[in-house]
């Protein structure tokens, strides 16, 4: 079960990190940066608060958040488990690889699993084509993949 992200506390660091940044020119950048930090992702309700506290429309907020990738609207798992798709990875069967973490982890690509504890992405090329397949987990990289070595490496976390 996922944990409650929306608390007073994290409000209450928001609010510090809005007044601190709120007079300085390209302010909305820092505050997402800090929301994400706090909160774990930037959920509507706390793109509402910045937007209030902003006056910056929501529409605005909303269009950065899902724009640049280091955001996210949903909290992500405690592993970020990232299976490369791009051409070399995917012709040597990282769409199987792909299918198999899903399985283990009963998580679809783009979600985060019940307990909170994965996040499954696909990912496109991260310049690791000798390696291929490649799959990440966090700062992990682990490549030449058969689909035998995927319970292996999602027991370990």
């Amino acid at each position: 079960m996922a944990k409650n992200i929306l608390t007073d506390e994290n409000f209450d660091k928001l609010q510090l990190a809005i007044d601190e940044n709120r007079n300085v020119k390209g302010a909305l950048m820092p505050i997402l940066h800090e929301a994400q930090k706090i909160f774990g992702c930037v959920p509507l309700e706390v793109q509402k608060r910045i937007s209030d506290e902003l006056k910056v429309p929501m529409s605005e907020i909303y269009g950065v958040v899902t724009f640049y990738s280091q955001f996210t609207l949903e909290s992500r798992g405690d592993y970020i488990i990232g299976v490369c798709l791009g051409t070399a990875c995917y012709v040597k069967g990282s769409q199987a690889i792909i299918d198999k973490v899903s399985e283990l982890t009963g998580t679809k690509v783009g979600k985060t699993s019940e307990d909170g504890k994965f996040t499954l992405e696909a990912t496109r090329c991260i310049g690791a084509c000798g390696l291929a397949p490649v799959l990440t987990v966090n700062e992990d990289v682990y490549g030449r993949l058969a689909v035998g070595d995927i319970p292996g490496i999602v027991s370990k976390y």
